[in-house]
Parts: C-alpha cells; structure tokens; sequence
C-alpha cells in the first residue's frame, strides 16, 4: 500500500512538472517585502499644458506617448545645451558616427546578433530558472550569470604582466 502511495505521489508531481505553467525567467527579484512604498516608481508628471487649439490635438492612441510624460534623456539633453530631437531623428547610425560604426565592423556586421543574442539569452534563463524555488525570495540573477562574469582585477594583472599598458584602476574592496 505505501509504495502505491508513493508512486502516485510521484506520478503527480511529474505531471504538475509537465503542465503547460509559465515560469518566471527574470532572475532578478525586484519586489520589495519591507511593506513600505517604492521610492523609485513614483514618477511626477510634468505640469499640464494648454494647447494652442483644441480642435488641433491629435487623436489618441492607447499606450502612446503623452506631452506630460517624463522624458529624462532628452530632458538631461536639453539641459546640457544638446538638441533633444536628435535622440528621435530615426533608425540607423548618426551621420557623425559612420565613420566610427563602419572602422568597428570593416571585417564585417551581423545585423541579426540582437536577435539571436536575445533568443540565446531567453534559452539561457529558461535553463537556469528550472530550479530556483525558495522559500525565502532572492535575486537568482548573479548566481546565474557567475560562470560568464570576469574578474576585472584578475584581467588587470593579467594584462599588466604581460606589459600592455592599462589605466589606472580603483582599489579593490
């Protein structure tokens, strides 16, 4: 009777393990358990606008981009004495970057590594995300990510003795 009970716990457990249940593949755990507000997701608005004509507002679009909407980059552009448009002039490489994005890619560009590098990164988290129950929740993303990251001082050294010159660096700690 008890080894019945035991492959029939098992049996379920395997079909629980087979459901169709999407998991959570971020690995980075941003909730917060202290109970208290998100300091980071209060965002102020900027102060509203009359415009010029009513009859002249553009119709709506759900989910689009309003005119009280933050917008930091540009408005950091702005304030340095840049021209914030130029951050929206549209796809492809600045006319004064051509000559630096054609001397990187002169033995040639895969203007598909976006795509397969995120596909490949999806898998990754799928794989590494298999086991990362807990009772208490933690951030899984540096465990997962631990055999791919260098050790920048280790590389330092490493360069140094080989007596390339390199900049100076912090002091590790």
């Amino acid at each position: 009777m008890r080894l019945s009970h035991i492959l029939a716990s098992v049996a379920l457990v395997g079909l629980t393990a087979c459901s169709g249940y999407e998991r959570d593949i971020t690995l980075h755990d941003l909730r917060t358990m202290s109970g208290k507000p998100e300091e980071f997701a209060v965002v102020p608005a900027k102060p509203l606008q009359e415009p010029e004509s009513f009859s002249a507002l553009p119709t709506p679009t759900p989910g689009g981009a309003n005119r009280t909407d933050q917008q930091p980059l540009a408005d950091a552009v702005a304030a340095l004495g840049g021209n914030p448009a130029r951050l929206r002039a549209g796809e492809g490489v600045p006319s004064n970057d051509v000559a630096l994005v054609n001397s990187a890619s002169r033995f040639g560009r895969d203007s598909t590594i976006r795509q397969e590098l995120a596909a490949e990164d999806l898998e990754f988290r799928k794989r590494r995300s298999l086991f990362t129950f807990s009772i208490v929740p933690r951030d899984e993303y540096y465990r997962a990510y631990r055999r791919q990251s260098l050790d920048p001082y280790a590389w330092l050294n490493r360069y140094r003795r080989a007596g390339a010159l390199t900049p100076s660096a912090p002091p590790e700690g």
